[in-house]
């Protein structure tokens, strides 16, 4: 059985965790500069380049992977957030990124294969793609509207160097996240596409938009609806939203999200709104009362953490939707003819 279908089985019997943040967890073990540098030959300072840690200290994320798993996971994505040309480009790092993504890819893989051996239920690894800091649908000139740092193609190709290594390191899906830009989001979904198909292989895709304000739209403009209508041609085997805000906050935007989407859903929020120095202070019952509400209203498949969200949180939201009942999936929308006026099911 492929992916998708071992994760859409799973998700009709019950509501599924993914994980937290690995930053959060990263950062309570104080590494040094060292620590992230290893033996490599690197120039500029390491220290907070997370995703190097996968050929530096591969324990670190392993142990961050095992801790989810045994919180309840059944995702566990790949510290591999920034693990992109561009992002690694501020590290000096570069070269480093095709390696970065497949060990990451290994580490997850291991830890939910042990996982799944111990008790047969299927843990699942989700290779996870981040936005990087560069935006096709806005200028960073003020003073000059049309400018772009890059265009779709070259976006798509750093897209393409790192999912072509995820897929090759054994990632079950690949998780397109914190997508603050539509048109980012398309040239992921292209890069995800062309890589999947030189590897031979389905490679099924996760896509989560971040919402920039509580009206609910990403940086490009779009409304949770919008964007669903924008992406909903590739298939995603999950679509959602995670970042933004605490579940609280977000709750409105999963629900009006949850209406359309005829596919799963999952959210994975922060844990509460920072504080003053940027911290996130909400406790993991409480996060998980917030979670516990989404599941009694019926508007999610699967659930999990983002920013500021730890082993913690996802043991109480397991806990919290343990025996719930998974969100509904609604039937396909339908358009009418022009001709005749019959009714035509839009095809996925």
């Amino acid at each position: 059985m492929n992916p998708r279908d071992r994760l859409q089985r799973a998700a009709a019997e019950r509501i599924l965790l993914t994980d937290g943040a690995f930053g959060t967890e990263i950062q309570n073990r104080k590494l040094a500069e060292a620590d992230y540098r290893g033996a490599l030959d690197l120039a500029r300072d390491q220290k907070g380049n997370n995703d190097i840690l996968a050929i530096t200290r591969p324990e670190v994320p392993d142990a961050i992977t095992r801790a989810y798993l045994d919180a309840g996971s059944d995702i566990v994505s790949t510290n591999t957030f920034s693990a992109n040309r561009i992002s690694q480009a501020d590290y000096g790092a570069e070269r480093l990124v095709a390696e970065i993504n497949r060990e990451s890819a290994r580490i997850a893989r291991v830890a939910a294969d042990d996982y799944a051996a111990r008790d047969g239920r299927p843990r699942f690894v989700a290779g996870a793609i981040g936005p990087t800091n560069k935006t096709l649908s806005l200028s960073p000139n003020v003073n000059d509207p049309g400018y772009r740092e890059i265009d779709f193609d070259g976006l798509k190709d750093v897209y393409v160097e790192q999912a072509a290594a995820l897929i090759e390191g054994g990632v079950d899906f690949l998780l397109i996240e914190t997508i603050f830009d539509t048109l980012n989001a398309k040239a992921g979904i292209v890069a995800a596409l062309e890589a999947a198909e030189a590897a031979g292989r389905d490679v099924p895709l996760m896509i989560s938009m971040t919402i920039t304000d509580l009206s609910g739209r990403n940086l490009s403009g779009h409304t949770v609806e919008a964007f669903w209508y924008a992406v909903r041609h590739a298939r995603p085997v999950t679509i959602g939203l995670n970042c933004s805000f605490g579940a609280q906050q977000l709750r409105p935007h999963v629900q009006a999200l949850a209406a359309i989407a005829d596919t799963l859903l999952m959210a994975y929020p922060n844990a509460g709104l920072p504080n003053d120095l940027g911290a996130y202070d909400e406790r993991p019952d409480q996060t998980a009362a917030h979670i516990r509400a989404w599941a009694d209203q019926g508007l999610v498949n699967i659930v999990g953490g983002c920013c500021g969200s730890t082993p913690a949180h996802i043991r109480a939201m397991a806990a919290a939707v343990q025996g719930l009942a998974p969100r509904k999936l609604p039937k396909p929308p339908t358009v009418t003819r022009l001709a005749g006026l019959e009714p035509m099911t839009i095809a996925a």
